[in-house]
């Protein structure tokens, strides 16, 4: 099974009754904080597969929310980051928090 079919896979497993949109938005928001802080150094998808010891492919569909990243890549990602593993989620909550102010600032305008 491909790591798109695993991710794809994981996203429709509904075992506490949830829908699958949060899931969805943590993998994506997790993708955005690497290439937002890999994009913040200057860094290629290259370079930064090269320091995590991933493959660029890979750290491409991480960044994509394609894939969902293990905690061993969360670690491998935030040390070639140069920050530690909380410090990486502390941005993904920063950039989470920041898209549900521009859904209830776009609510309001519609209202």
């Amino acid at each position: 099974m491909s790591k798109v079919a695993v991710a794809d896979s994981a996203r429709s497993a509904n075992v506490s009754g949830d829908t699958t949109q949060p899931v969805d938005d943590l993998i994506q928001i997790f993708g955005i904080a690497v290439r937002q802080l890999r994009e913040a150094r200057s860094w290629s998808q290259e370079e930064l597969a090269e320091r995590s010891n991933l493959n660029r492919s890979y750290v491409g569909e991480v960044e994509r929310g394609r894939v969902i990243a293990s905690i061993l890549t969360a670690q491998k990602l935030a040390r070639a980051l140069e920050i530690d593993i909380a410090s990486l989620l502390t941005r993904c909550d920063q950039i989470e928090r920041q898209r549900t102010v521009r859904r209830i600032n776009l609510a309001a305008i519609a209202c």
